[in-house]
């Protein structure tokens, strides 16, 4: 079993695996007659694959009990998918590089402030979606279209919150 301490999340650290989407580290510009902030391009949505397209959806998670016990992590090697949540949910992130095979050396964990959200690469390995706390509610934004887009590689792991 690889043992994980989850560490507090920032871009640097999680630049390998994608981008942390938080409007607090993020330039804007205003729009709608100076109204409205526009946290502009704040991820790369990528659509790999014919008839690929963009998907937008909602989902409502509930929470995970820590230490946070796994068997498996998957990926998506069509698309990027983008968690961000809707009432300022915590939750943990556990993710790998891309690759045919995850190398335990370099699996990482992290976990959100509840104001953050992450979007994964193309091919990066991660968790499930595992919220603290209480029921959460995301905004998705990944791939839909043909082909595969979800691998699952077995890996037992456990993490916990520093």
């Amino acid at each position: 079993m690889l043992d994980l301490k989850a560490e507090p999340l920032t871009p640097e650290a999680f630049a390998p695996f994608g981008d942390v989407i938080d409007t607090r580290t993020a330039d804007y510009f205003h729009i709608n007659a100076g109204r409205t902030r526009r946290y502009h391009d704040l991820a790369k949505v990528e659509t790999l694959g014919e008839q690929a397209r963009a998907l937008i959806s909602i989902f409502v998670s509930q929470p995970v009990s820590i230490p946070l016990e796994l068997d498996f992590l998957e990926r998506h090697p069509q698309g990027s998918q983008a968690f961000m949540p809707l009432h300022e949910e915590r939750f943990v992130i556990v993710v790998a590089p891309p690759g045919e095979t995850i190398d335990p050396a370099e699996v990482r964990a992290f976990v959100t402030d509840g104001r953050q959200g992450v979007n994964y690469r193309a091919g990066t390995w991660h968790a499930i979606q595992s919220v603290l706390e209480r029921e959460g509610e995301f905004l998705v934004v990944d791939r839909g279209g043909e082909g595969n887009n979800c691998d699952e590689y077995p890996l037992a792991l456990r993490v916990v919150l520093e």
